[in-house]
């Protein structure tokens, strides 16, 4: 006779604590790793309390972050004792050689690299293997019910990163990247696209598209050409972003571009960019406008003609918004370089930018460099740089007052009736400003979270802008 004894229940999945440090890069990296779990069938938290294993996935491009990351470790060693690290930190060595995670922290269970998944679930399955589910297990449709095509985000719902590449070509001299991330690897361009659709089917108004290098894509496969849909498309960036505008047109989505080096062809952007296909926003890494800096950075793309080429953008498209990083301290830089750099973001008008002193991380080929400027220099430098760039900054946003602008909204209080925040197109989440929505003037007006809405700005305050729903 068949054994009529009713089933056991399945026990329950065990539960992976997660930790995502670093850049949008990293935080997709972490997306696609939680995504694996899921799909497989453990829970995930952000909690390391309570959890049965714990992930960190780490920075380690510059010595605070590096420290971030390591006490981030040691934390989740203390909440919990049962760790496994990734990302960029779990790459680097130590003076001595040694991998400088397991010298510092000796009781992690294991230890990848950046962009490591297959690496990071085969530890998680040797130290937290999931329990046999008789009910899922040998059903290939419910075990996979988790690997659409975008994934499990770590952002809010209305917007994502789409990483278009991973790595890089360049040998700047202050950098680490390829020791981390190693070279250029292009992601096929119907997996991008692919991705893009899925996303903004699920909800999401605004894909940031990220990568070490974004304008070079396709270098490495040599710009062949792919298949969207049926459609040939080439793997290059113009192609790609084309591609992206019209596919985010029927959902009234935004596409905006990070980490664009200033190459020849991107001025091939900026007509997308005049028809609204893509947000007139590039976030271009300068990081130094004079020559001979330039050249000790070994930085590509013909740096010195970047006046030239960004005044030619905005005679493309003048509504153009322009993020850059800098260095300040930089070995050997003279103070007439230096006011050579403050003069260029000036003249340039670099509507927002960040700067960091020179910070001599292990391994950059800057550091063998002669020249090397104290501590407090560089900081000193880098305080003078921001002064002026926030006096620039402000000064753009100032022409803002009395236009009428989009607004993507981040947060809203009582549906917009106690007001909210959003970002306009010339504002990237977490780096840049935001638009401080003041309560309607009718009562029935409401406006939720991934809503975009029409504001008049009233009012710049600092990197700022207040606005009122039109």
């Amino acid at each position: 006779m068949p054994d009529s004894s009713p089933l056991q229940a399945p026990q329950a999945a065990p539960t992976i604590g997660f930790v995502s440090l670093g850049c949008p890069k990293a935080l997709t990296d972490s997306e696609l790793i939680l995504t694996r779990l899921t799909a497989e069938g453990y829970a995930t938290s952000r909690s390391c309390a309570g959890a049965d294993l714990v992930i960190v996935n780490t920075c380690g491009f510059i010595d605070d972050a590096v420290r971030e990351s390591l006490d981030a470790i040691g934390e989740a060693l203390a909440d919990n004792g049962r760790v496994i690290v990734t990302g960029c930190l779990g790459a680097k060595t130590g003076a001595d050689g040694a991998n400088l995670v397991r010298s510092t922290h000796t009781k992690v269970l294991a230890v990848t690299g950046p962009h490591a998944t297959d690496e990071v679930l085969q530890a998680v399955h040797a130290h937290c293997p999931k329990p046999h589910d008789p009910f899922v297990d040998l059903v290939p449709e419910v075990r996979a019910q988790f690997r659409g095509e975008a994934g499990i985000k770590l952002t809010p719902r209305h917007y994502a990163y789409l990483k278009i590449s991973e790595g890089c070509n360049h040998r700047c001299t202050f950098c680490i990247i390829p020791s981390l991330r190693g070279d250029l690897v292009s992601r096929p361009v119907g997996d991008v696209l692919g991705e893009a659709r899925a996303l903004l089917d699920n909800g999401v108004r605004e894909l940031l598209v990220v990568s070490q290098d974004t304008s070079a894509y396709g270098v490495d496969q040599k710009f062949r050409t792919g298949f969207w849909d049926g459609r040939p498309v080439r793997t290059r960036i113009v192609d790609l972003c084309e591609q992206l505008g019209r596919l985010a047109e029927p959902y009234g989505a935004w596409i905006r571009l990070h980490y664009v080096y200033p190459y020849p062809h991107v001025d091939e952007l900026l007509p997308l960019m005049a028809e609204g296909l893509v947000l007139p926003y590039l976030d271009v890494p300068l990081q130094h406008s004079h020559p001979d800096v330039l050249r000790r950075m070994k930085r590509p793309a013909s740096g010195e003609r970047n006046l030239e080429r960004l005044q030619a953008w905005r005679a493309a498209c003048p509504q153009l918004v322009v993020r850059s990083t800098f260095i300040a301290g930089f070995p050997g830089e003279t103070e007439d370089e230096f006011e050579h750099l403050l003069e260029f973001v000036r003249e340039a008008g670099i509507d927002r930018a960040g700067c960091f002193a020179y910070s001599p991380v292990q391994g950059a080929a800057a550091n063998g460099l002669p020249g090397m400027l104290p501590a407090d220099v560089r900081e000193e430098r880098r305080s003078r740089f921001m002064a002026v760039a926030e006096r620039v900054s402000a000064q753009r946003l100032e022409r803002r007052v009395g236009a009428t602008m989009q607004v993507l909204v981040d947060e809203a209080r009582a549906l917009g009736r106690r007001g909210g925040t959003g970002r306009s197109y010339a504002d990237a989440p977490g780096i840049d400003g935001l638009v401080h929505l003041q309560p309607p003037s009718k009562a029935s007006r409401t406006y939720r979270t991934g809503d975009f809405v029409s504001a008049r700005i009233v009012a710049a305050q600092g990197h700022d802008l207040v606005a009122v729903p039109a």
